[in-house]
């Protein structure tokens, strides 16, 4: 599979990811976990993104990663997030609940350090307080975390990219969330920051012919609908292939993390990738619609 260069931080990155959020929320079945990733990695995939709070309440997607591929550590890189109380009695972004969740990630995911460590969509005011930023710098210095990095959207976004503080920048990007293109991606890529897409097919809203009952991608179905898109007719395999080949033919753009519970659908996004970059004649041809369309409050969603 293709790797690209993770920014500044030298990492050579398999151009798709693995999301854990599914398998975290939905409550897999550790040995279909199992199955799934090692298949992942197999194939060529290196990199592996989950978050301490991803989790049904019934068990976590750290503890299924950490026991489904632990033993292949040097197979991959490994990416978590924090700032989410889940379970630790203390505020989400104080230091001592920042450098909890790092050691009990660790201790989840049976490993000695994280490859990258980002702060999970906290606020402006979270970013320009510094303490968070801190206690992250302070377990970079105990060798547990290498790299350092902010996932979120917006003016949030924004203020990480400008701060300097990061070495990498996860953000939503697809062909129905295109605002990250206009500011977002170029400051980040004049850094030399390494991009990570959450999102990158839009949570592939033209499944769903009627409004769906998710409130978490109600807002992408109905910019679906008005988004004029040429290759919007076409079956819904071939949407999804355009739909990641878009966000993948992006200037900057490092990873890209699908999450998925079926192992059949990540050798379908395998092959999608193989088939290469999108043609700019395509590329421009989604932008022109989504300049067309976009309405005032189209940001960036978390």
């Amino acid at each position: 599979m293709e790797k690209r260069e993770l920014g500044s931080t030298g990492l050579m990155v398999t151009a798709l990811g693995f999301g854990g959020a599914e398998i975290g929320y939905q409550g897999v079945d550790s040995s279909a976990v199992t199955k799934l990733l090692n298949e992942a990695l197999d194939a060529g995939l290196n990199v592996i993104d989950t978050a301490e709070c991803y989790t049904n309440g019934n068990g976590t997607s750290e503890e299924l990663i950490g026991q489904a591929v632990s033993h292949r550590r040097g197979d991959y890189y490994l990416f978590s997030k924090c700032g989410h109380a889940s379970g630790i009695p203390t505020p989400d972004w104080a230091p001592e609940t920042i450098s909890s969740h790092i050691d009990r990630s660790l201790k989840r995911l049976k490993t000695d350090y994280l490859d990258l460590v980002q702060l999970h969509s906290c606020s402006l005011e979270v970013l320009k307080d510094g303490q968070a930023l801190a206690a992250v710098q302070k377990a970079q210095q105990a060798g547990k975390v290498r790299f350092i990095g902010y996932s979120g959207d917006n003016e949030a976004a924004q203020y990480a990219v400008e701060c300097g503080a990061f070495a990498t920048l996860q953000c939503s990007l697809s062909v129905v969330d295109q605002s990250a293109l206009d500011v977002t991606l170029p400051a980040a890529r004049a850094k030399n920051m390494g991009v990570i897409v959450k999102r990158p097919i839009g949570n592939a809203v033209w499944r769903y012919d009627e409004r769906p009952d998710n409130d978490y991608i109600v807002d992408y179905w109905q910019r679906w609908q008005l988004l004029a898109f040429p290759f919007k007719s076409a079956d819904s395999q071939a949407i999804g292939s355009v739909a990641l080949r878009f966000t993948l033919s992006q200037p900057g753009v490092s990873t890209a993390i699908v999450g998925t519970t079926q192992p059949g659908r990540w050798q379908s996004n395998a092959q999608t990738i193989a088939e290469g970059p999108l043609s700019q004649e395509v590329v421009t041809s989604i932008r022109q619609c989504w300049k067309a369309s976009a309405q005032p409050d189209w940001t960036a969603r978390t």
